[in-house]
């Protein structure tokens, strides 16, 4: 570049034309320079605009998201709160029962264990059934032979009636 000035310093004893002109391609490239600026500046802001758009579009509806998910947790906590409320007064009714069951299945043992002595206490008694028993059948064997021996009179007499009858017949009562 010095080889330029140099040159033209020659040739233009003032240099002031070739400044100018310097000045003027200086211009002429800062203006080719602003317009590829400007170009570049409009296609970037086709491209930028339009995502910041989308993005702060995206941002409102992650928060609109994320506001929602909390309300809903918020919602859940509460009642998650309310019936563990409801399940620990449960749970305490459960265990008052279970206590009083505990006391009554005692009270079933002594009563199984009193019940256990008196069965033992019974066992004379059963003895003493065994041996009426024993009656009842030789009582039973008794009555049997009682009613053979009926049957066995009542034929006989009916075999001894039919001679009776005969005369019977000829008797006027």
């Amino acid at each position: 570049m010095t080889d330029k000035y140099d040159d033209k310093a020659l040739n233009d004893p003032s240099g002031k034309a070739d400044i100018d002109r310097e000045v003027g391609e200086n211009q002429s490239s800062m203006d080719r320079l602003s317009l590829a600026f400007e170009t570049s500046a409009r296609r970037w802001e086709l491209i930028v605009y339009p995502s910041l758009f989308a993005f702060i579009l995206l941002a409102a509806y992650g928060f609109y998201l994320i506001f929602s998910l909390a309300k809903d947790v918020h919602f859940l906590a509460l009642s998650v709160d309310s019936n563990m409320n409801v399940m620990s007064s449960n749970l305490m009714t459960m265990t008052d029962s279970v206590g009083q069951l505990s006391a009554n299945v005692r009270t079933m043992a002594v009563s199984v264990d009193s019940m256990a002595q008196d069965v033992r206490a019974l066992e004379p008694m059963l003895t003493s059934m065994n041996s009426m028993n024993e009656s009842m059948k030789n009582i039973t064997h008794s009555t049997y032979s009682i009613q053979r021996g009926m049957h066995s009179m009542n034929h006989n007499i009916h075999d001894v009636s039919r001679p009776m009858t005969f005369w019977n017949n000829f008797m006027p009562w």
